[in-house]
């Protein structure tokens, strides 16, 4: 499940809709949407999440939230490192092939120094 599926199942979830009502109204099949949320269908299309926001009638924080969290819910990433030091191919390599090993505490971790590193650049 994408970051992207895990939040619009919860906001369904919470209205009490199902899969087929949700679908009908965003005009996709609920084959689609259940691919969508449970991540085997790659990030969705800027109009389907800005149709999905007006479907839910989100607004602000939360609209920027789902925004954000389509662009990180590509379920099958390319990383190019042609260029970069040769440790981030090695890094790039041992994550794609160490990732589902990892437990919910250590991605949590990695998360963690991601978001420090981010948060000291915008600082």
């Amino acid at each position: 499940m994408t970051p992207f599926g895990r939040k619009v199942r919860e906001l369904r979830a919470a209205r009490g809709l199902t899969m087929k009502e949700m679908a009908a109204a965003l005009r996709v099949t609920p084959a689609y949407l259940s691919a969508l949320e449970h991540g085997k269908r790659g990030r969705p299309s800027w109009r389907l999440v800005q149709t999905i926001i007006g479907y839910f009638n989100v607004i602000w924080d939360e609209a920027e939230e789902l925004e954000r969290l389509a662009r990180i819910s590509h379920p099958r990433i390319a990383i190019d490192t042609s260029g970069l030091a040769p440790q981030a191919t090695e890094l790039a390599n041992r994550l794609a092939e160490e990732i589902s090993e990892l437990n919910k505490a250590e991605i949590a971790e990695m998360l963690a120094l991601l978001d420090r590193r981010k948060k000291k650049r915008e600082g």
